[in-house]
């Protein structure tokens, strides 16, 4: 029994290290891994830029053991044929999404079954410490999950792409100690801003993206202290600004008495370049 608790305590101790390498609609890709091995939850960035910023963290590509896809939207999926057929790194995603990266015209090295793997919302993966659970969200691509994922104790939630949040995603929001959420949108600025009509009520509908106000109102209602970390995702290059996002939650935690940097640590994702590479405890 002893023995046990220590095995825990020390899971607990362990680092896991996390860094976007992209975040928004020119493309997406996130790294997280232990100090031997890691996974990426999309790819929608070339492949010498994946390569690139691995590198700088001393990661290199074969210790990437899976990619695991949201969705079938090109920010997304851009170097996923490489990474899959030429790499050999297995691609997770369910059926759906498998079918949309297959008719993707931005996929020009379509998988073939040696490295696609099948995956069912709500059900558990497993590769080697890495516990990792797809959900639904609403989102207009083929089909569209976020994902729950548990590695030595700390609990990550990556949503990127969500036209609301529904009580599937709410969630597994509140179960995380890890956030990653997308914050695409300023609603000012997409009304007032050059974009098309349908485009603007497509981005803001219930199956297209998140606005600054509805992630901050929905995190200030429902924060809890398992919460650490927030990186907010996936900032339109035309109708937000980071400091803009940063701006609209910290001000909503703080009319309910949550302090960034106290209470939580917040961070707004850049759009084309890494993040600082973030080492967990």
């Amino acid at each position: 029994m002893t023995f046990l608790k220590g095995l825990i305590e020390e899971c607990f101790k362990m680092k896991i290290k996390f860094l976007s390498l992209a975040s928004g609609s020119s493309g997406n890709c996130y790294y997280l891994g232990t100090e031997q091995y890691g996974i990426l939850i999309d790819a929608g960035i070339g492949i010498r830029t994946i390569k690139k910023h691995l590198k700088e963290i001393s990661v290199p590509l074969t210790s990437i053991y899976a990619v695991f896809v949201t969705h079938d939207h090109a920010d997304h999926i851009k170097a996923i044929g490489h990474l899959g057929q030429k790499l050999h790194i297995p691609v997770y995603a369910t059926q759906r999404i498998h079918e949309g990266i297959n008719k993707s015209y931005c996929v020009t090295e379509k998988l073939s079954s040696t490295c696609i793997r099948y995956i069912e919302k709500e059900e558990t993966v497993s590769i080697k410490d890495f516990s990792i659970c797809a959900f639904e969200v609403p989102h207009d691509g083929t089909d569209n999950v976020g994902y729950y994922i548990h590695v030595f104790g700390k609990t990550f939630c990556f949503i990127t792409d969500i036209g609301h949040i529904t009580p599937i995603a709410a969630k597994y929001i509140c179960k995380a100690n890890y956030l990653i959420l997308e914050t695409n949108y300023d609603e000012e600025m997409l009304r007032m801003g050059s974009y098309p009509i349908h485009l603007k009520r497509r981005i803001s509908g219930p199956y297209g993206h998140l606005s600054n106000n509805e992630a901050a109102d929905f995190l200030a209602e429902n924060f809890t202290d398992k919460l650490k970390y927030i990186w907010l995702c996936h900032l339109s290059k035309d109708n937000n600004h980071p400091e803009l996002a940063y701006k609209t939650v910290e001000l909503k935690l703080r009319s309910k008495g949550i302090i960034t940097g106290k209470d939580v640590k917040l961070f707004a994702l850049k759009r084309g370049l890494p993040s600082d590479l973030y080492e967990l405890e």
